[in-house]
């Protein structure tokens, strides 16, 4: 990524930039190690919610070098990494995005990492290291993939879109599956791929034009949040069935998604 001759991006933005996309790199490569040998998951909340020992590592790396570039920072990882920090800003570690796919073989999975300064997001960087694809981004300054800027995203009606969702079993016939259904009865279609920052960045790059699950943890969301908010696209957080759905990509579709999925 070159952020030359924009005068706009300050020298420390720059800076957590390159560390950002550098840090999801090596995270990345490091889980394709175990990946190309293939591991076991050891089941966390549910069967399908797992760890392996490509998470641990792959985090425990960003948490080391974190600590040695930026101590006065804070840290919380997917797998239990923490550090309260002295200063504002947090790093959010996501070491293994679609760990269940992983496990399985699957080829969709990524290491993710975002950062926040207090209440604004600032960066966020995602690395397939199956495909060898990373992309990074700032609402400061616009998105890149492979060092390449990513055009504004184009705005989509719902009627038209096609969204990347998610809906555990046991919820699809209470009230949390029959509100996820009103999305779903006014999209174009949808998909169900399993990691949601590869999803985020396929919003980004308008292969997808939304991303709609509840429950949606910081680790899972901020990394891509960042790199759609950076080409124009927006997010919402709504409460809807006694859950909060978080909601991103197109903004006119995701105010409509995000409609049908509030309470009234």
């Amino acid at each position: 990524m070159a952020l030359s001759g924009e005068a706009s991006v300050s020298v420390s933005l720059a800076a957590d930039l390159a560390l950002a996309e550098s840090l999801v790199h090596e995270a990345a490569d490091l889980a394709a190690r175990w990946f190309r040998q293939g591991v076991d998951g050891e089941a966390k909340l549910d069967a399908t919610d797992l760890v392996t020992v490509a998470d641990r590592s792959a985090e425990e790396h960003v948490l080391e070098v974190l600590g040695q570039l930026r101590p006065a920072d804070g840290v919380i990882g997917e797998e239990g990494a923490f550090r309260p920090g002295t200063s504002a800003r947090r790093w959010v570690i996501d070491p293994v995005d679609g760990t269940y796919n992983f496990v399985r073989g699957l080829e969709r999975w990524c290491s993710a990492l975002a950062l926040t300064d207090g209440e604004e997001l600032q960066v966020g960087a995602v690395h397939d290291a199956v495909r060898g694809t990373g992309w990074v981004g700032s609402p400061a300054v616009g998105a890149f993939r492979d060092g390449i800027r990513l055009p504004q995203l184009a705005d989509r009606d719902l009627s038209t879109a096609c969204a990347a969702t998610y809906l555990h079993p046991p919820h699809v016939d209470g009230p949390v599956g029959e509100r996820w259904r009103r999305v779903l009865a006014g999209l174009g279609t949808y998909r169900s791929l399993g990691s949601g920052s590869l999803d985020a960045v396929a919003v980004a790059e308008g292969r997808i034009d939304l991303l709609f699950q509840h429950s949606v943890p910081d680790w899972d969301r901020l990394p891509g949040e960042a790199i759609i908010r950076a080409v124009g696209g927006t997010s919402r957080v709504v409460e809807g069935a006694g859950v909060s759905w978080y909601v991103a990509g197109a903004p006119t579709a995701v105010a409509r998604a995000s409609d049908l999925l509030a309470d009234r």
